[in-house]
């Protein structure tokens, strides 16, 4: 996990007052909305209470669009909904289409391959839908880009109509409608929707309905969609997911949920209550694994069965779809790893490329995001195959990867998406060009760190279920209102034991005398690299744990670091480190701090001769060797030193002694005599 800057929340806590008393809500409700960002009554009571849907007719083209469909819908020409492979596109599809049957259109449906086709429109489907006798193609989370595809659409005499949600490029297409929230010339309140709630803004237009009636019929869909896109859940979206989910439980209870979600449910979730968490973690993840390992067919097919059998064999094999999605991706991560801890050019860049051959185009989208929290900066996938190149990539909070591919558009094929999630297709000898050129984008912009934003601390005197009952009116949480994260300080670790057969662990701790302990997902003892009596700071989420008919609060860390170590301090030296690395010039109190020299490489050297090796954390070691923040710096220098000699090995992110002893002298070492330079150079 990369280290990130802890950052607290302020807030006014007489203003929280006043407005848990103004607006009829608890206190500590009222504190966390104010830690937000939320100062305003009228901000937080739209927040929590608003359930006015937008006019669908302000989005551009609207009015456009739904005179095309209509007139097919009349004339019974052939509409094909033409979706996108993710659940976003899945859902959108499911949509769209169920809604023009119940209007009785002759309608079909065309989800892309990923593997054969990738995303969006291609002129090989345009071509099988002119020989199925498509007159009017809709496209549903897709479509902004396809200038080429929709002029070829167009040639051949079948109509477009555009609906997206992706950022739009400096041209239009030429469809009959292009309906997007993006457009410079929208003036929509509200552009964040997912494709599937565009999707739903037409059938609204369509149906010339105020949603409320629609919701109740395709509210999963669009609530599934939705989280699943991980857009907003502010304004329209918070008001579509919160009613989706209210609809999908109450037709749970009634016995009327969706056949396929039903199916779905009793595989991954049979706890019998549906939130936003279920949806992100164990519907979309199955809804996403049919198009990224199989075909995305497969789960359209799930959202629109009616047979119960049928769904359920669908069910299953998807879930197993995406079992095999998490070895594959695993593969890849690990593969992805390799190969850049092997490359420090590549790890110590500003933007990490990496690219590999046949990497599975369905999952490095996600390796990407293993990628961005393991080394914590924008990270690119791209996978290499005798036709070309495709990437995907994640970014953190600050660095616009949309941004980053447009100043790159001269080297790649093809590109689109958003600030933190983007795809491209580029050629294969082009890579290392593009790697050159999105560090020469990123140089031109401040430094960014990845910060893990603290709600509020918390005193685990005042853990107790009246503060899960108080943020209950908070949810559904997502992406711009994630689940509340509250800061533990300065406690005391007492004791550290594995739990779920090792995959985990529990960690019992102290401050005041008062205990507590918390649960630490996908941990292992042998991995743990703190010790008992070390004081830490946790970042917490809490929630209900129901045993033997009472509640308990139960404790999930998410983050854990040194309470000694201030965090500023801490990201400086390793920024200050891959600066060195990368041959930046050093500003002078940089290279002030540099320490390396024969006894303190000696010192490195010995300590980790005495733990038998080194597997956690440079930080760490830097702690344990009672050194200041500003030496973690000299620390990564002096391992990487005696690991050009051999002294030690680094391999699987460890620092490992080698089997005989190696004499040899520092100065035979690149980096070593590089910080001697630096140094002497004050």
């Amino acid at each position: 996990m990369s280290r990130k800057k802890w950052v607290v929340s302020s807030c006014d806590r007489d203003l929280a007052a006043d407005i848990a008393e103004n607006c009829g809500i608890e206190p500590f409700a009222a504190f966390l909305l104010c830690a937000k960002g939320m100062t305003d009554e009228f901000e937080v009571e739209s927040f929590l209470y608003d359930t006015d849907l937008i006019d669908p007719f302000t989005l551009p083209d609207m009015a456009e669009a739904v005179e095309r469909v209509s007139a097919a819908i009349d004339n019974g020409e052939r509409i094909t909904v033409f979706g996108d492979y993710d659940a976003d596109g899945v859902t959108s599809t499911a949509l769209l289409y169920s809604y023009l049957v119940s209007r009785g259109a002759n309608v079909d449906c065309y989800i892309p391959d990923r593997e054969g086709e990738g995303y969006g429109m291609n002129n090989c489907a345009i071509d099988t839908l002119k020989e199925r006798g498509t007159n009017l193609i809709i496209t549903v989370d897709n479509g902004i880009s396809a200038i080429e595809e929709i002029k070829y659409a167009s040639a051949l005499g079948i109509d477009v109509v555009v609906t997206d949600h992706h950022r739009v490029g400096e041209v239009l297409p030429e469809a009959i409608a292009v309906v997007d929230p993006h457009r410079e010339d929208a003036f929509c309140e509200f552009t964040e929707w997912a494709g599937v709630g565009v999707a739903f803004k037409l059938i609204c237009a369509l149906d010339d309905s105020d949603g409320y009636d629609l919701l109740q019929e395709y509210g999963d869909l669009v609530a599934l969609g939705t989280v699943a896109d991980i857009v907003s859940l502010k304004g329209e979206n918070r008001i579509l997911v919160r009613s989706g989910i209210a609809f999908m439980n109450a037709a749970l209870t009634e016995g009327t949920l969706r056949t396929g979600l039903k199916a779905l449910m009793d595989i991954c979730d049979p706890s019998g209550v549906i939130d936003s968490g279920s949806l992100a973690f164990r519907f979309a993840p199955r809804i996403n694994a049919a198009g990224r390992m199989a075909t995305a067919g497969r789960a359209l097919q799930l959202l629109l069965a009616e047979d119960k059998s049928e769904a359920e064999d669908i069910a299953r094999e998807i879930s197993d779809a995406n079992t095999m999605r998490q070895s594959v991706e695993s593969g890849i991560t690990e593969a992805a790893i390799e190969i850049i801890e092997n490359n420090p050019h590549i790890k110590n860049s500003k933007v990490i490329v990496v690219n590999g051959e046949n990497w599975h185009q369905g999952v490095i989208g996600i390796v990407a995001s293993r990628l961005v929290e393991r080394y914590g900066k924008p990270c690119i996938v791209i996978s290499e195959s005798e036709t070309g190149a495709k990437g995907s990539g994640r970014s953190i909070e600050g660095f616009s990867l949309y941004d980053a591919l447009n100043y790159c558009e001269s080297l790649l094929t093809q590109y689109g998406g958003h600030i933190l999630a983007a795809g491209l297709s580029i050629e294969c000898e082009k890579i290392n060009d593009f790697r050159k050129m999105i560090n020469e984008y990123a140089d031109t912009l401040e430094s960014i760190v990845p910060v893990l934003n603290i709600d509020c601390k918390l005193n685990p005197h005042s853990i107790n279920t009246d503060i899960l009952a108080a943020t209950e009116i908070l949810e559904p949480y997502g992406a711009d209102n994630p689940q509340p994260l509250f800061g533990l300080y300065n406690m005391e670790l007492v004791s550290v034991q594995p739990v779920g057969n090792g995959k985990h662990l529990r960690l019992s701790l102290r401050k005041n005398g008062c205990s507590v302990n918390a649960i630490m997902f996908s941990a292992t003892l042998n991995d743990f690299q703190y010790a008992i009596s070390d004081k830490v700071d946790l970042a917490v989420r809490l929630s209900a744990n129901e045993y033997m008919g009472k509640t308990q609060v139960s404790i999930q860390v998410k983050d854990i670091r040194l309470s000694a170590y201030d965090d500023e301090k801490v990201i400086k030296s390793l920024n200050d480190y891959e600066a060195f690395c990368r041959g930046d010039e050093l500003d002078l109190s940089v290279k002030k701090t540099i320490a390396v020299d024969r006894d303190f490489c000696g010192k490195v050297y010995k300590y980790v001769r005495g733990n038998n090796g080194w597997r956690f954390s440079e930080e760490l070691l830097c702690y344990r060797l009672g050194l200041s923040e500003d030496k973690i710096m000299s620390c990564k220098i002096a391992l990487d030193a005696l690991c050009q000699l051999g002294i030690i090995i680094y391999k699987e992110g460890k620092y490992i002694l080698p089997d005989e002893n190696v004499k040899s002298s520092l100065e035979n070492s690149e980096i070593f005599r590089r910080a001697l330079q630096v140094r002497e150079s004050v």
